[in-house]
């Protein structure tokens, strides 16, 4: 008898086990969540909803509100957490920089995957490589993959190879040996047509002379000729851009993107004028002007393990080290770099305040100082500090960057019908925008990542 009951209790269990193994197959092959009790931030720059569901099918956001139910949900409770979108930056690099190089050698599939893991750790899921990607990407189909959501890590959207100046920007020392240089309009049409072959989502364009260092600054007759031959391909062209005498020019001439900051003078009312009747994007990049002195002054997030963990090896070190912190001091450049920065934050206002789509782009990667990840939640913070509001900052990091990238169909808010990829997070960034970074779980298409 006690042997019957021993194998009818074994059977039950199996038979137990078995269903509820059923129902979490079921649960994940359907894939449908429920996030209950949230703080809502949707992108869209409203009051923040108290206490809502969302429910995400497939991927997509399928409804919003506090009325659902879903028999089949997977139910995630996040009281006293909030969710924002996750964050795009407009303007990035990916895959040059190594350790403490930014040389040709260290662009590997290993490497570029390993950032866009990093960037997608950050809640940062698109991100635009501007201007300096290398062949490997295209050839491999690497980008493609990404786009599809068939590798791990940040989507990757590519500029291709950037057009710059031959005695010039951008520096050959950083992994630019790919950028086509000009030195001629006829040596144009050809150039644009090889780079159209790698599919850009964008044309760069290096103008300036970074602020005096480098010989030559592009001419305008090449970077008229440049808009123009991506203008016939239905390419937008963004610039890289430090003055406000090639800002003129170059909004005369028809630029798309402003991808730096106007860091020499402020900008003058007719000029933004012209700027928001040609739709021009502006991406202040406020964190790179920041990154240029800032280590000599110890931030107070220095030490800070999210910013860290951000750091490739070695980074760390060297710009924590006296040697490094003295010479940046000492620079002939110190007092200049620090009056740009505020130059910077002064234009950002008047820019945003102009009704001027302001995306959010950050310039990390791009060498070691600028730490992928951890640079797009500072940008918050600075964007804050330039005065915007933290939901202002939000929306230009996820909403608007979403548009100047033409991806803003399926992403850049939460809403229902678009992708799930949000950002969960502890506190409250719409009254603390460092909030951002106390970052609880990221989802990439409604599969928690993070």
């Amino acid at each position: 008898m006690n042997i019957i009951k021993k194998i009818s209790g074994i059977l039950l269990t199996s038979i137990l086990m078995f269903s509820c193994n059923q129902k979490d197959k079921k649960i994940s092959d359907s894939q449908i969540l429920l996030l209950e009790n949230v703080r809502l931030i949707d992108g869209n720059g409203g009051t923040p909803i108290e206490n809502t569901k969302i429910l995400i099918k497939n991927g997509k956001i399928a409804q919003i509100g506090t009325d659902i139910s879903e028999k089949d949900a997977q139910i995630v409770d996040l009281k006293g957490k909030t969710i924002i979108p996750a964050l795009i930056s407009a303007h990035s690099h990916v895959g040059t920089l190594k350790g403490t190089t930014t040389v040709p050698e260290n662009y590997t599939e290993e490497n570029i995957l390993s950032q866009l893991k990093k960037y997608q750790d950050y809640g940062v899921l698109n991100v635009m490589s501007m201007g300096t990607d290398r062949p490997f990407l295209f050839e491999s189909g690497l980008r493609d993959k990404s786009a599809k959501g068939e590798i791990d890590g940040a989507r990757i959207h590519s500029a291709g190879y950037g057009f710059g100046v031959a005695n010039g920007a951008p520096p050959l020392d950083f992994a630019m040996d790919k950028v086509f240089r000009p030195n001629s309009v006829s040596q144009i049409p050809a150039e644009m047509d090889s780079l159209t072959k790698t599919k850009p989502e964008l044309v760069k364009i290096w103008v300036d002379d970074f602020n005096g260092k480098m010989k030559e600054k592009m001419k305008p007759e090449i970077y008229k000729a440049i808009i123009d031959e991506a203008h016939k391909r239905n390419l937008r062209v963004a610039a890289h851009v430090y003055y406000l005498s090639d800002l003129k020019k170059l909004v005369e001439d028809g630029i798309d993107v402003i991808g730096h900051s106007v860091r020499s003078e402020v900008i003058d009312d007719a000029t933004l004028a012209q700027m928001k009747a040609k739709n021009i994007i502006y991406i202040p990049t406020l964190s790179l002007d920041e990154y240029a002195y800032v280590y000599a002054k110890k931030p107070e997030w220095i030490n800070d393990e999210f910013f860290k963990k951000s750091l490739e090896p070695g980074v760390y070190e060297m710009i924590t080290s006296e040697k490094y912190q003295n010479d940046l001091k000492n620079a002939p450049n110190f007092k200049l770099n620090m009056k740009a920065f505020e130059m910077a934050k002064q234009n950002l206002k008047k820019v945003f305040d102009s009704g001027i789509l302001v995306a959010m782009g950050t310039d990390s990667g791009a060498m070691p100082l600028r730490a992928q990840g951890f640079s797009e939640h500072l940008e918050l913070q600075l964007m804050t500090e330039s005065g915007l509001t933290p939901l202002q900052a939000i929306t230009v990091a996820t909403k608007n960057s979403a548009k100047a990238l033409k991806i803003d169909k399926d992403f850049g808010t939460i809403e229902v019908g678009k992708t799930a990829d949000l950002i969960v997070v502890d506190g409250n960034p719409a009254t603390n925008i460092k909030d951002t970074r106390k970052i609880f779980s990221v989802y990439k298409a409604g599969k928690k990542v993070k």
